[in-house]
């Protein structure tokens, strides 16, 4: 199974489908509104302008399983990512990441091994997968921020020709 094969649903709870990225670069982040690595959103939004247009795209997956640190309702967080950092990437309805209601896509992802070899649950908000065309995934963990020289070169060694 490709993890563009998961199901999904867009944060209005319109339909969605990871196939539309496929091909592109995409960036998987679980992202929340209440926490100190909020202010990564600017970042995020930075890459999709930056490269939205190349083949690349953010994907934010807003998670409550840290703190409670994404509490609000979908339109509640739309309205925060759209008036607070001018998020223009796709965002999608609010998942579980760990435990035991795990979204399918995450518990693909997981088995990933971060730069020092470890995989497993995600430790934070704001963790990244770096998916690249065909499905290689690289692991970012919550402090390395949307614009280190390891994402961007990532994501620039990896935009469709």
């Amino acid at each position: 199974m490709s993890i563009y094969d998961h199901p999904v649903t867009a944060l209005d709870g319109g339909a969605a489908d990871l196939h539309d990225y496929e091909g592109k670069v995409a960036l998987v982040v679980n992202v929340a509104s209440k926490c100190g690595l909020t202010p990564q959103y600017e970042g995020l939004e930075q890459l999709q302008k930056t490269y939205g247009d190349q083949g690349f795209t953010v994907l934010g997956f807003p998670c409550n399983q840290f703190l409670g640190q994404e509490p609000g309702s979908n339109e509640e967080i739309a309205t925060f990512c759209s008036t607070t950092y001018g998020v223009t990437f796709p965002m999608f309805d609010k998942i579980d990441v760990n435990g035991d209601d795990q979204h399918p896509l995450y518990a693909e992802l997981t088995q990933v091994e971060d730069a020092d070899g470890a995989a497993g649950d995600v430790q934070w908000n704001f963790e990244k997968f770096l998916v690249a065309p065909g499905g290689a995934v690289t692991r970012f963990r919550p402090g390395v921020e949307p614009q280190d020289p390891a994402i961007v070169s990532a994501i620039e060694a990896n935009l469709p020709s």
